[in-house]
C-alpha cells in the first residue's frame, strides 16, 4: 500500500458516536439532542458511520434503526451495550441475542460491552468478589462466541464507573477471558492504564478503538475521588483529539503499524445545559477532531 492509499484508508475508517453530541443512556446526563440533528450533523462533517448510540436515540426495531441510518448515508459500525455479568443470576446471553437483531439488520459488526454494575449512572461502584469475577470472565467467553455465531466481534470497553475500570481489572481479563478489547483512550488513561502502552503491548487484543483526549488534571481529581466522573464530563474532561495530554498520534501510528484495519471512533463525551443553535454546540468539536485524524492521514 503506497502512503496515498494509506492515507485513504484511515480516513475511511473514522467513525462518529451520539456521545459526542451529548447523547447518553444515563438519566438526567443533560439536553439530547434529536437524532435527526445528530445525525445530519454527522454527515455533514464527512463522517461515513457511526454507533447507534443509547437506547431510544434510534428506532429500537431492527429494520426501523438499519432504515434510519441509510437515510442518513451512514453505516453502523455496532453500539456499546452495557450490561450486567457478574451477577450468576442474570443469564445476559438472551439480552445480547435480541441486541444482535439491530447489528444484523444494520449490518454492523463491532458489539462493545461494558460490565455495568446494576446501578445508575458512573460515579461509583462496588467491589467484586472472586466468584463474581469468575461468573464475570465466564460470560465473557460466553457473549464472544454468541456474537461469533452471528457474524459480529465482541469486545470489552473498560469504563469509568463499571466493574472493569482499574489497570487491575483490565489485566484480570486479558488473562482471564478471551474477548479483544475495545481501546478506549480516554477511560483506560482515566481509570489508571496507560492507553500507548496497552496498545503497544496488547495490540492483537484490540478488536475495536474510541478515541478520546482527556485533560489529564481533571482525570485525576476523579481518580483521587475529589471529582465525581458526570461532574468532571461536566467541567471538561473530555477534549478535540490534539488538544488534551493523550498522545493520540502515537496510538493511531502504533495501531496502524500493527495492522490494525477498524473503525476509529472519535468520542468527546460532553453535557449539553441546552439546544444549541443550528451550526453550533458540539459540532465545532467534532469537526476539530477529524481535522486532526485528517492530518495524521495526510502523505
Amino acid at each position: 500500500m503506497t502512503v496515498a492509499e494509506a492515507s485513504v484508508h484511515l480516513l475511511s475508517r473514522i467513525a462518529a458516536a451520539p456521545i459526542s453530541w451529548g447523547v447518553c443512556e444515563v438519566p438526567d446526563w443533560g439536553f439530547q439532542l434529536a437524532p435527526e440533528r445528530v445525525l445530519g450533523e454527522m454527515r455533514d462533517l464527512g463522517v461515513v458511520a457511526t454507533e447507534f448510540g443509547p437506547e431510544g436515540f434510534l428506532p429500537s426495531g431492527p429494520i426501523d434503526k438499519a432504515e434510519t441510518l441509510a437515510a442518513a448515508g451512514l453505516k453502523a459500525v455496532g453500539g456499546f451495550v452495557p450490561i450486567v455479568l457478574h451477577d450468576a443470576g442474570n443469564d445476559p446471553v438472551p439480552a445480547i441475542e435480541a441486541e444482535l437483531d439491530s447489528f444484523l439488520a444494520a449490518g454492523a459488526t463491532r458489539l462493545v460491552l461494558s460490565a455495568d454494575t446494576g446501578q445508575v449512572g458512573y460515579d461509583s461502584r462496588p467491589t467484586l468478589s472472586e466468584q463474581e469475577w469468575d461468573t464475570l470472565l465466564a460470560n465473557l467467553d460466553r457473549l464472544v462466541q454468541t456474537a461469533a455465531a452471528r457474524g459480529v466481534v465482541a469486545s470489552i470497553h473498560p469504563h469509568v464507573g463499571t466493574m472493569i475500570e482499574s489497570s487491575h481489572d483490565v489485566e484480570r481479563v486479558l488473562n482471564g477471558s478471551q474477548i479483544g478489547l475495545c481501546l478506549d483512550t480516554g477511560h483506560l488513561l482515566i481509570g489508571g492504564t496507560d492507553p500507548v502502552e496497552l496498545a503497544r503491548d496488547n495490540a492483537t487484543r484490540i478488536s475495536h478503538v474510541h478515541l478520546k483526549d482527556v485533560r489529564r488534571a481533571l482525570a485525576e481529581k476523579v481518580q483521587r475521588k475529589e471529582l465525581t466522573y458526570t461532574d468532571a464530563v461536566r467541567q471538561g474532561l473530555y477534549t478535540p483529539l490534539g488538544t488534551g495530554d493523550i498522545d493520540i498520534r502515537a496510538i493511531v501510528t502504533f495501531l496502524e503499524g500493527a495492522g490494525y484495519a477498524g473503525y476509529y471512533v472519535l468520542e468527546q463525551d460532553t453535557i449539553l445545559t441546552e439546544n444549541p443553535a443550528e451550526g453550533q454546540g458540539p459540532l465545532a468539536d467534532v469537526r476539530t477532531s477529524i481535522d486532526f485524524i485528517a492530518g495524521l492521514a495526510t502523505p
